[in-house]
């Protein structure tokens, strides 16, 4: 049987996933792409309703290989569920990870700590760096937007699946992490040229889009500022938190 109602229940349920309350609530997100949803199945996410645009051979055949089940829609349905405007064949709800901070983090580890950062392509682009330079989690404070938006995996083109994703209070977990012997560092713009010298574990943090770190975040971080050779006298949020995540991942893997 192919869907090809809108107004069926179970395209209504994913429709409703483009909403963070919705999210919230059903304990489920939205992903779409060939890529994206085999990358995640593959991570091991959990699906919880897959849809397969009728004639998708190709994408019905992975599936089935996977042992993954599918529902098959019409092209207008698979449209009216997709968050992009030229939707490649396949849309999945599937079970969010658990965001709750953990008791303890990896020892000698590079984390990175957002605070506040607010636009999801940015936030995308740092989960994705995040995973490229090695971090072993990325703490998303009060006030980020949400991880698991569509426009945000999009971004992070898989890396949610392939890197812990917390979500809680910022400062309690920073101050967890610095009782445990890691150096916090915060991106800011009064801060040193000169990142100080690391013993153990290391915590980037980086601020808001437009603010920066607050100063509560800050009085307990040591402060460091990307050396501008030319006249721009700053970065955009996500493109100083990857060229940061590389200094720090170099020194620390040698």
């Amino acid at each position: 049987m192919i869907i090809t109602s809108t107004k069926n229940e179970t395209v209504k349920l994913l429709r409703s996933l483009k909403d963070r309350s919705a999210r919230r609530e059903t304990g489920l997100h939205l992903i779409e792409g060939e890529r994206l949803v085999f990358d995640a199945l593959m991570s091991g996410v959990a699906p919880d309703t897959v849809l397969v645009e009728s004639g998708a051979e190709r994408i019905e055949k992975r599936l089935e290989e996977m042992g993954v089940p599918f529902i098959g829609v019409s092209r207008s349905v698979l449209e009216a569920v997709s968050d992009t405007k030229s939707p490649q064949g396949i849309a999945a709800a599937v079970k969010t990870p658990n965001t709750a901070p953990p008791p303890s983090y990896p020892d000698n580890a590079l984390i990175v700590a957002l605070d506040r950062l607010q636009d999801p392509g940015n936030l995308g682009t740092v989960l994705r760096s995040a995973d490229a330079m090695g971090a072993k989690a990325v703490i998303l404070g009060e006030g980020c937007t949400d991880p698991f938006s569509p426009k945000a995996l999009r971004s992070a083109m898989g890396s949610a699946y392939h890197i812990p994703v917390y979500e809680g209070e910022l400062k309690a977990e920073l101050l967890k992490l610095k009782n445990a012997g890691n150096t916090l560092i915060c991106g800011h713009l009064h801060g040193s040229e000169t990142l100080p010298e690391l013993k153990g574990g290391c915590v980037l943090v980086i601020g808001n889009e437009g603010s920066g770190v607050s100063d509560e975040i800050a009085d307990i971080c040591t402060l460091y500022r990307l050396k501008m050779l030319g006249r721009a006298e700053s970065l955009n949020a996500s493109a100083a938190a990857s060229i940061m995540m590389y200094e720090l991942s170099r020194l620390m893997n040698g």
